[in-house]
């Protein structure tokens, strides 16, 4: 009589730890043009992502909603991100694990916006991860919130930035 058996899992220490970064850049927009361009449709200046031509790719800017990539029509894809913390103007928070998912850790990303004279804002952002941590990969996330950052800045200042219209709001339930 043959018995099934369950395999065997191989258990690996896994290495923990965290690590913090603050970056600030001043854009230009208003904090509440500044925060449409960081919620909403991202594609316009995001390009790092799992699908080589996302459908789609944006933040719903209030508590509870997604950063989102969408690969296809029928739907597939990811989420980055959850918002905790959306504040039109202010800040945006969320938590998730962005391009390091499937790993075991938490990031939280927060922008805090504030007027830097009449028609710029200074974006205060903070990064902080707890778990998984992988030699490295401090220094590469920094690095890769630098690119994002400068991206953003150069996006900022176009003609289409600037007149971008605020996401639509999710009804309150």
């Amino acid at each position: 009589l043959l018995v099934p058996t369950l395999a065997r899992a191989e258990v690996k220490p896994l290495a923990t730890g965290g690590f913090d970064f603050e970056r600030n850049i001043v854009v230009r927009g208003t904090p509440a043009q500044v925060y449409d361009m960081i919620t909403g449709d991202l594609r316009p200046w995001w390009d790092h992502t799992f699908s080589e031509h996302p459908k789609a790719l944006y933040v719903e800017p209030w508590p509870g909603g997604g950063f989102y990539e969408i690969f296809d029509d029928a739907g597939n894809g990811v989420r980055h991100a959850s918002v905790t913390w959306a504040e039109r103007g202010k800040r945006l928070r969320f938590e998730g694990p962005l391009g390091l998912t499937g790993n075991a850790l938490v990031f939280v990303s927060t922008y805090d916006l504030s007027a830097q004279g009449a028609d710029s804002t200074k974006i205060h952002f903070t990064g902080s991860c707890a778990g998984k941590n992988e030699k490295g990969w401090a220094e590469g996330v920094d690095g890769v919130w630098g690119h994002f950052l400068e991206a953003l800045r150069k996006y900022a200042g176009t003609k289409e930035a600037l007149e971008r219209k605020p996401w639509p709001r999710a009804s309150a339930g």
